[in-house]
């Protein structure tokens, strides 16, 4: 509930729904009977992060415990920001109204690494030190875990703790710890010596870095009770693991404003760009029943009339044809739609097909990802342009006539060749909607590319290549529009100063940290908004530290050379990586996991299991 002084800034603001609380299925508890108050922020706006499904997960997780609350914090947009500094109100969590700094845990999901100086601005409007070694006492206790959790390096000199990997019982395996060391009156020292013994936790300040002279790790020594090498955490049963019975509907639209169900973790694919693909390893399926019954007690509880399957790749799901009847028998008599993002071409059946015109017709996405067969071999795509081809004209003959295709421009080994081949194949799926005689009558096609620069990531095979730099990137994006040739082809692509600095502090080391705080004195957050985003600021912050954008993001590392990252065991074996970078430069595919296993390594955090292998 907010006091007075929170209700006096809500009629100054834009959407001031995003700052009240009180939706439908928020958790409201009683202060004086829990044990432990955890505040979930996620580092962006609303709209953004109530449709984050992690944070559903483990918002109900948490609160589906006695002894603790969980409630959600996000970023204050500009307006409001303005408003609680001048009026001197600290950041709050959206169930209490209560400020954050009272809290005994505040943990913040890192999904995008444009979103760090958030971390830190949220830090500092809860009145809170930024820097971990500025926070003495026991709580609140500051962690993070999301995919960027990685690497977490260029974020280690600000936060306690992170969490590796999957968070449902890590979360809860760090809580228990809290309130036991609580309950002792012990110290952040004495809790976190015993947090680093939990698997998935990461103690940044337990770690200690040399650097060669040109800038490269030297050694990485572990201290106190922190390992040498950090597991991640990973959830063994899909099927009994916790997941929300209810979300939280917003007053207000947000970007995914929808059921969410999980039907699977992992990829079978070895897409060699894709981080996802790797560190969600290894394959971990639900069944049909489970999956189905999950979806049905959402729509009940929550009232959307929309469904998302999610997972990495959606008709890669091996019980896909069995759920989607089964769903639709009880969606469609309740006029709630099924989606299904994420579709390979390489999979689009002609019974999928059938079922998914039954449902409300919205655009298809697929995802080719590079214009020349070379190519797409190189990054292990394993999708050819005549499956792509006759996808679309199984769409175009199902009534469908907007197509979305996703690509990837500054991919390794890649030429202006493979550029002109974007904008041929976009040119041939236009000409197959004419072709088509069974074409929706008196309607166009709508053919979107949208072009992503590549960024290389830690934990997968491209995690040695270079960044393309910013001027060959706006070269690539100048010749690739000048290569359209019709109107029925829009083209959107990322800005690639932001990708520029995604790739540096996804490859980053710790050093980064006084970058990061340096840029947010400056001013800056809300770095993924292109109205926010300053790369000046930024390009002063690297010069005041002497360091260089370009060695983290433009140049090729060699296999053995020290990653920030090594010291996190994310089952993937390093020789597997490397072996599958060479193959890349001479564009050799690599079947995917239900074809042929390739030992990856990652099915032995899981006691050897895989569903993608039985």
């Amino acid at each position: 509930m907010l006091n007075q002084k929170q209700l006096k800034l809500l009629d100054r603001v834009q959407k001031p729904a995003r700052y009240t609380g009180g939706e439908l299925n928020s958790v409201i508890k009683d202060k004086s009977k829990i044990k432990l108050r955890y505040a979930f922020c996620f580092p962006d706006n609303y709209e953004i992060g109530m449709s984050h499904l992690g944070m559903k997960i483990l918002y109900s997780c948490v609160n589906a415990r006695e002894d603790a609350w969980c409630e959600r914090v996000f970023a204050p947009w500009v307006d409001m920001e303005e408003e609680m500094r001048k009026e001197g109100v600290p950041l709050y969590a959206l169930e209490s109204g209560d400020s954050i700094k009272d809290f005994d845990m505040i943990g913040f999901t890192l999904m995008y690494e444009m979103c760090y100086t958030n971390v830190l601005n949220m830090l500092d409007l809860a009145g809170l030190p930024v820097r971990s070694r500025d926070r003495t006492e026991l709580t609140p206790i500051i962690v993070a875990g999301g995919p960027c959790a990685c690497n977490p390096e260029p974020v280690s000199a600000f936060v306690d703790l992170f969490m590796l990997g999957e968070g449902e019982e890590v979360t809860n395996d760090i809580i228990d710890l809290l309130i036991y060391h609580k309950e002792r009156g012990s110290s952040k020292q004495e809790f976190l010596e015993d947090a680093a013994e939990i698997q998935g936790v990461y103690v940044p300040a337990f770690y200690d870095v040399a650097y060669n002279a040109d800038g490269t790790i030297k050694e990485v020594v572990n201290k106190y009770t922190a390992p040498k090498s950090v597991k991640k955490r990973i959830i063994s049963d899909m099927d009994s693991v916790h997941y929300p019975e209810s979300f939280v509907v917003p007053f207000i639209d947000v970007v995914h404003d929808r059921v969410v169900s999980e039907i699977f973790r992992g990829c079978i694919r070895g897409c060699r760009f894709c981080q996802a693909g790797f560190i969600y390893r290894p394959i971990r399926e639900k069944s049909a029943e489970v999956a189905n019954a999950q979806s049905k007690r959402l729509c009940e509880t929550t009232g959307y009339d929309e469904i998302s399957l999610c997972s990495l790749s959606t008709s890669d799901y091996s019980e896909i044809d069995k759920l989607i009847p089964t769903m639709f028998d009880w969606a469609l008599k309740e006029n709630i739609n099924v989606s299904l993002p994420s579709l390979r071409v390489d999979n689009f059946s002609d019974e999928l097909m059938q079922q998914l015109q039954k449902v409300r017709r919205s655009g298809l996405t697929f995802a080719p990802e590079a214009g020349t067969q070379r190519l797409r071999d190189a990054i292990n795509k394993n999708v050819t342009e005549e499956e792509v081809i006759r996808t679309a004209e199984k769409a175009f003959a199902g009534g469908w006539t907007a197509v979305k295709l996703y690509f990837m421009m500054g991919l390794p080994t890649e030429t202006y060749e493979d550029i002109e081949g974007i904008a041929r194949l976009a040119q041939t799926v236009v000409n197959t909607f004419y072709k088509n005689p069974d074409k929706p009558k008196g309607k166009g096609v709508t053919v979107n590319i949208s072009v992503a620069s590549f960024v290389p990531k830690p934990h997968t095979p491209f995690q040695w290549e270079p960044q393309d730099t910013g001027d060959m990137l706006n070269e690539k994006q100048k010749h690739l529009l000048e290569c359209i040739k019709t109107h029925k082809i829009q083209v959107s692509y990322h800005e690639s100063k932001t990708s520029l600095l995604e790739g540096v502090f996804a490859r980053g080391d710790r050093r980064l940290c006084d970058v990061i705080e340096s840029a947010w004195k400056k001013g800056c957050k809300f770095d993924s908004w292109d109205e926010f985003f300053d790369f000046s600021k930024w390009q002063e912050a690297f010069d005041e530290f002497s360091l260089d954008p370009a060695f983290y993001a433009n140049r090729t590392r060699s296999f053995d050379e020290i990653l920030p990252w090594d010291m996190f065991d994310y089952g993937i074996r390093r020789k597997f990586l490397e072996e599958e970078n060479l193959k890349a430069h001479r564009s050799e595919t690599t079947p995917h996991c239900r074809i042929k296993c390739s030992a990856c390594g990652a099915a032995r955090l899981n006691g050897g299991k895989c569903d993608a292998i039985g």
